[in-house]
């Protein structure tokens, strides 16, 4: 029986940025106390946090120390070196475990880990030089898209391929580093499933959830998903067989790519809460941070039930680019919650807020949160904001 990880005791976080604040927020709700640890200090977890510790990942002596404070130890990102956690699992267990960050922050032995275990993904190969790199083009054909294997997220490391002749080039001109180089996937549309993974293997999924992306950064997602009963159904199943492969104690994130076929294909994981799983917050019974809680401190999983169809829209640094955006015109919109993650530059493309707005359905819930986000520049102008719908 795993043992139970009461509230009073110390929840530990590495890393600082707005999904350890929300993970902090739930845990002090539930009556934990929480310490977290980082390179930073005043970032937006330490503000809500009882201790911030600021230190290099690999200085392991720190490490060690933290971890002795606490009674378990979660990540709020997955790209924290391996020995740290491996540290921390020396005093302290560290839940989803070294193992599971080990196989999902690089994309060779993510994608290699997938393909094992029957799970769709779109056709790749593992590129460690220009020659490998030429014959990768050959076998998988073009347009592709070159990826670094290591520390990519919101589109970092990447190069789309369109030609034979352009491969050469888009090796010469990135650092030399481990790659993968996948086939262009022609899509319908992105899904994610947010699945929750208790200590004693019980499982809980919310989703699928639509997501549509600017310049490779989350624009907006839409919950429930539009989708084919059939397509969600195979999303979810999906999602749990994943989870229960990595014996995953914690939240993970499945992100799908839907083929013009209706295949469902997945393009990556994350072991921690994710961006589009924010709308959780407000529009389901138990949102996926306090999931986190619940899974890594060994109680039951909480109810995943929908309240109503939501929808999540980004505000990135941009938005700030004419000056402080008009926060009263989005408080005048009483159906329209807005989370301000407490970071002090803007920056463009860096995430600094989001807007979630509950609806009838998907699309005014969508309607609502572009209509918001509009608001908040300055004159009406838009500022790198999209006004696609999803």
């Amino acid at each position: 029986m795993t043992q139970v990880i009461p509230p009073g005791s110390t929840l530990g976080v590495l890393g600082s940025g707005q999904l350890g604040r929300m993970f902090t927020i739930a845990a002090r709700r539930l009556g934990y106390r929480v310490h977290v640890f980082s390179p930073d200090d005043d970032t937006p977890t330490g503000q809500v946090a009882d201790v911030e510790i600021r230190a290099a990942y690999d200085d392991l002596d720190a490490v060690a120390e933290f971890a002795r404070g606490v009674d378990v130890v979660t990540f709020e990102f997955e790209n924290v070196l391996l020995s740290t956690a491996e540290t921390a699992e020396r005093f302290a267990p560290v839940r989803p475990n070294g193992a599971v960050l080990h196989a999902t922050q690089n994309r060779i032995r993510e994608k290699m880990f997938l393909r094992t275990h029957g799970i769709p993904v779109a056709p790749f190969a593992v590129v460690r030089s220009r020659d490998e790199l030429l014959n990768a083009v050959a076998q998988i054909g073009c347009p592709a898209v070159l990826k670094t294997a290591d520390w990519g997220y919101d589109g970092k490391g990447q190069v789309r391929i369109a030609s034979v002749s352009e491969a050469a080039a888009a090796w010469d001109e990135r650092e030399p580093s481990d790659c993968v180089l996948e086939s262009f996937v022609e899509f319908d549309c992105e899904l994610s499933v947010i699945v929750a993974r208790g200590a004693d293997g019980s499982i809980v999924t919310y989703g699928p959830i639509h997501n549509s992306h600017r310049h490779h950064i989350l624009d907006v997602s839409v919950a429930p998903a539009l989708v084919r009963s059939e397509i969600a159904a195979d999303a979810l199943e999906l999602a749990r067989e994943i989870s229960e492969r990595l014996e995953i104690v914690g939240v993970l994130c499945v992100e799908f790519f839907v083929t013009s076929d209706g295949k469902l294909l997945v393009n990556e994981l994350a072991p921690r809460p994710h961006n589009s799983g924010h709308l959780t917050i407000n529009a389901h019974a138990t949102c996926q941070f306090e999931q986190q809680v619940r899974a890594v401190c060994g109680l039951p999983l909480g109810s995943t039930e929908q309240l109503r169809p939501a929808a999540m829209a980004n505000l990135l640094g941009d938005l700030w680019s004419h000056g402080e955006p008009n926060w009263p015109a989005v408080f005048a919109l009483s159906d329209v919650k807005l989370h301000l993650y407490g970071k002090a530059t803007a920056k463009p493309g860096r995430k600094m807020a989001h807007l979630t707005a509950l609806a009838a359905d998907g699309q005014t819930a969508a309607d609502r949160v572009l209509q918001a986000r509009r608001m908040l520049c300055r004159d009406l102008q838009e500022v790198a904001v999209s006004r696609d719908k999803p």
